[in-house]
């Protein structure tokens, strides 16, 4: 995760976004990361999760890719936030949070490799 920060960092620290809409973005990329690599590769230190970034016009793009186990979470059903409260329960609510941060999550799995874009929009 260290050094998915540093190239969030990388990346993101030249152009013209405020600091509240970087960590939104970071946050967002790295919940993804942090989901591939807990869940569709059990912590894995081999496996290999590859995001790269593009910037084109007023939007950003994070595409990670990865050969874990398909996860697509546009299909991802919220929980109940009255039961996870209930419940006390901690985690869930990642996916909830990347979806309200960025404008367009796209996902496609074939040949074994999965493919996650995350997109954000800027009007200037």
């Amino acid at each position: 995760m260290s050094e998915l920060r540093a190239f969030m960092e990388k990346v993101l620290d030249p152009l013209c976004l405020s600091e509240h809409e970087q960590h939104q973005i970071k946050l967002a990329v790295e919940e993804v990361c942090a989901n591939l690599i807990i869940h569709s590769h059990q912590c894995n230190e081999e496996d290999i999760i590859q995001l790269t970034f593009h910037h084109l016009d007023n939007q950003l793009i994070f595409e990670i890719q990865d050969q874990g186990e398909a996860f697509n979470m546009l299909e991802y059903e919220a929980p109940d936030l009255k039961n996870v409260i209930a419940q006390k329960r901690k985690g869930g609510l990642g996916i909830i949070l990347v979806k309200k941060i960025m404008d367009e999550i796209q996902f496609e799995s074939k040949s074994g490799t999965n493919i996650c874009r995350l997109i954000k929009r800027f009007s200037s």
